[in-house]
């Protein structure tokens, strides 16, 4: 349906996810009810499911794809261009100040504690967001190998799934903790292989 939206349309669906996305941050997708989304996005219920026919499955799944997108954007442009050292801090930098910042309210903790665990096809979501932040990575570590500052040997997609989980394991910590002591340890040991391995091969 949102190829063939209005702008006006376009504007209303997107003001419901967003109002569900507050919501689930906030409730969780236990509590929180299309009521509570309605009283937050200021639509009524025959707008809902006018864009969303499906009712609140429909609407989660529409909200994992928000927030999926989300955890992507947060780390652009940082994230696409990863090719000498000091993009790789800057995008390590960008990484901890957004999950520190956004704590409890990270689209990852979302996507991952609430909607992935309860919404059906919303995993297919959640496989892909951590297939494009692992494609990213390693076409980064591949573009430092192409620049000679990491050696062709080390195994980029293997490399990149690594660091990944590291990051995957520190926001679990600081979501359940609230330190983000183990995020930058997880990233700062990830960088510092990469500079490593490129050590040892000289």
């Amino acid at each position: 349906m949102r190829g063939s939206l209005t702008a006006k349309g376009q504007a209303t669906r997107g003001r419901i996810v967003q109002g569900a996305v507050a919501v689930l941050r906030e409730k969780g997708v236990a509590v929180a009810t299309l009521d509570d989304v309605l009283a937050r996005s200021r639509t009524s219920k025959s707008q809902l499911f006018h864009y969303f026919p499906g009712g609140k499955d429909e609407l989660l799944l529409a909200v994992a794809q928000f927030e999926a997108d989300q955890v992507l954007d947060d780390q652009q442009p940082h994230l696409g261009c990863l090719d000498s050292w000091d993009a790789w801090y800057r995008w390590r930098d960008t990484v901890i100040a957004r999950y520190e910042e956004q704590g409890d309210q990270c689209p990852l903790g979302s996507l991952f504690l609430q909607i992935g665990r309860n919404t059906p096809g919303a995993r297919a979501i959640v496989i892909e967001l951590l297939r494009q932040w692992q494609e990213y990575l390693a076409t980064g570590i591949r573009a430092m190998q192409t620049a000679g500052h990491v050696p062709v040997s080390l195994d980029a997609d293997r490399t990149a799934a690594a660091l990944l989980a590291g990051i995957q394991g520190g926001v679990s910590i600081l979501l359940s903790t609230g330190r983000s002591s183990h995020l930058h340890a997880a990233l700062d040991e990830g960088i510092t292989a990469l500079r490593n391995a490129a050590s040892a091969a000289i």
